[in-house]
């Protein structure tokens, strides 16, 4: 059965970021896995692909979620982890503000706990309103928070940047959070 590239993208997303034990997949510590390994197991799946296909998916991927060793031997994804996977991003020095896209109907429980990793390893956060408009209308009717990033950096939360450049946390206290365009 052939695949378009979304449908393979999101293949890709469930096994390097979620579930490789759907296709009885191996990860590394690092949430590297070999490519040869990765076309054996989704074939035993009836989903094919190929070093080429694989490559033109990190390379055109709008997102940029995946990366590939220097050889083309091995991927993985660059965050969105649900499972442990240590990644060995350096802390950074954010910039002041950041942006993060959500649905109308999660402000209650943000204005109450903040933003929280939920399934995943980490709170993403962008560095402009646009992305993060578009994150927040995949889940319902969007909604930008601002996060003064500067004040939660000084009072001592670590901040990293992954190859995609998407920024991330471990949790964003709601005090740092305000809906942008609202004072």
């Amino acid at each position: 059965m052939m695949q378009s590239p979304e449908e393979i993208s999101k293949f890709l997303s469930l096994v390097l970021r979620h579930k490789p034990e759907l296709i009885g997949l191996r990860l590394d510590a690092e949430g590297w896995t070999d490519i040869n390994e990765l076309i054996a197991k989704a074939a035993a799946k009836n989903i094919v692909l190929s070093h080429e296909v694989i490559c033109s998916i990190v390379q055109t991927n709008d997102k940029q979620r995946f990366f590939l060793t220097a050889d083309r031997t091995c991927i993985r994804a660059n965050q969105g982890h649900s499972i442990p996977v240590d990644l060995h991003l350096p802390e950074q020095v954010p910039p002041p503000c950041l942006f993060h896209g959500t649905a109308s109907r999660f402000l209650p429980s943000i204005k109450e706990k903040g933003l929280l990793p939920g399934v995943r390893q980490h709170v993403h956060l962008s560095a402009d309103a646009e992305t993060a408009l578009q994150v927040g209308a995949r889940h319902g009717k969007p909604v930008i928070l601002r996060i003064d990033v500067a004040r939660m950096h000084k009072d001592g939360c670590a901040f990293f940047l992954s190859e995609n450049k998407v920024w991330l946390t471990r949790h964003v206290p709601a005090e740092y959070i305000s809906v942008a365009g609202e004072q």
